[in-house]
């Protein structure tokens, strides 16, 4: 009792000297209990075969039926695969390229050229996404402009988002040129942190330019990868489905279509509310298990970790 009577002092105490700080956090809070933590009330439905005449209250229980139908299906697989796949390619060429572009821009000494760079950069990530796939589309059309180089080269001209075995390598491609100018802001900041006399310690024991890249820079940049990555892999099963839903059609589901887009279709397009929200359900399990493992992984390793 006398705890909970000094822990409700200290926050009354604590209250009073920042109100104004809580009165900021109000609207993030209010964000995320409206938007993240009531909707999940509903995944109860799941488990229920969902009717909205019946409601989620009213709707019969299945249990653990349409986590079985979807086990059992022949889309399973497939489309387990492809996210895997997908995501693993995202985390294998698409997540070094922006710690890359920060080590290169950390390098130019010309401030003007390094602005020039960043803005270049960052760009794409402000376009709209339906125009970014609007541009890819174009561009990958079989008169679009990617075609016709290789044409003037004396290759054959394709539409090249019809071939199942080009849609992976296009979307991993436009995702670098889309989002590596944003991701790399977090590592350049990163960068500022680091300890100056280090270089100049380094540059008068002799340490070239490379060196001090390998000795220093990455280094001090560990901690910042080591956190990015392991909320990537949080989100591993998370692929951006409105882009592919933007991109893919029936002739590339072989190797397009992913969880997302697979819920997106049974879900909205079909009217399977339950079957998809059971598979929606089992897509954020597997994340959160990634997500724990590789914040366990890391602490026993690096000793940084997110908790």
């Amino acid at each position: 009792m006398n705890h909970s009577r000094s822990f409700k002092s200290r926050f009354i105490r604590d209250f009073m000297l920042n109100k104004y700080l809580y009165l900021m956090m109000l609207p993030v809070v209010a964000y995320y209990l409206i938007f993240h933590y009531t909707p999940m009330y509903g995944a109860v439905i799941a488990f229920k075969d969902y009717t909205p005449i019946k409601g989620i209250l009213g709707s019969d229980w299945v249990g653990l039926k349409h986590f079985i139908d979807f086990f059992d299906s022949y889309y399973f697989w497939r489309i387990l695969k492809n996210t895997l796949l997908i995501s693993l390619y995202s985390l294998l060429f698409e997540f070094p390229m922006p710690i890359l572009l920060a080590l290169l821009i950390n390098e130019v000494r010309q401030r003007r050229f390094k602005r020039v760079v960043q803005t270049i950069t960052y760009m794409p990530y402000f376009i709209s996404l339906v125009v970014i796939c609007g541009i890819i589309t174009d561009f990958t059309n079989a008169d679009g402009l990617i075609n016709r180089l290789f044409m003037w080269l004396g290759y054959d001209g394709q539409a090249m988002l019809q071939k199942p075995e080009l849609f992976r390598p296009i979307y991993i491609l436009s995702e670098i040129w889309q989002r590596i100018g944003w991701e790399s802001i977090i590592y350049i900041a990163a960068l500022t942190s680091i300890d100056q006399e280090q270089y100049e310690a380094a540059r008068i024991d002799g340490a070239n330019r490379l060196k001090q890249m390998f000795y220093i820079t990455l280094p001090g940049l560990l901690p910042t990868i080591t956190i990015m990555l392991i909320l990537r892999m949080g989100n591993l099963l998370n692929v951006g489905f409105e882009k592919i839903i933007l991109l893919y059609n029936p002739v590339t589901y072989e190797t397009a279509d992913v969880i997302s887009s697979f819920v997106y279709r049974k879900g909205l397009l079909e009217f399977g509310w339950s079957y998809s929200s059971a598979v929606g359900l089992f897509n954020s399990v597997i994340n959160l298990i990634l997500l724990v493992t590789a914040n366990y992984i890391s602490r026993r390793v690096s000793n940084n970790s997110l908790w």
